[in-house]
């Protein structure tokens, strides 16, 4: 069974969960929000120090379970990660792509902690929407 979990950044610079309240999800559900969190805490403090704010980000985090049913003796086989994330240019493009990479596989202490537990994969979107030098 798939079970996912997805972050969006707010007007306010902020994440917050796009599926459901953080006080319905069970506790497999709690793993994959606190993971997403961790990703979008890192991945920020990062674009911070570029001074680069995307104009929208989203992190979806899923998890594979050994079970049909969301159960208490349900292990996770697998982990993915993915972002979504939309900027203005070119140059924060690529500055933004070196923040995933070392939030995903060296700064975020939960995702290399889920690493140990079960294989975990990554996807990056990127797009830039405005030109630059025209």
């Amino acid at each position: 069974m798939r079970v996912k979990i997805t972050i969006e950044m707010g007007k306010d610079g902020e994440f917050h969960s796009v599926n459901k309240k953080v006080e319905e999800m069970n506790p497999k559900e709690l793993i994959l929000y606190a993971t997403a969190m961790c990703a979008s805490i890192t991945m920020k403090g990062i674009l911070d120090k570029e001074h680069i704010v995307p104009k929208s980000a989203e992190i979806e985090m899923s998890g594979v379970l050994d079970t049909e049913q969301v159960m208490a003796k349900s292990i996770y086989r697998s982990f993915n990660i993915l972002y979504r994330i939309e900027c203005s240019t070119l140059s924060e493009q690529s500055k933004i792509g070196r923040a995933v990479n070392l939030t995903t596989e060296k700064y975020c202490g939960t995702l290399q902690m889920l690493r140990r537990i079960a294989p975990l994969s990554h996807e990056v979107s990127i797009v830039s929407i405005e030109t630059e030098g025209y």
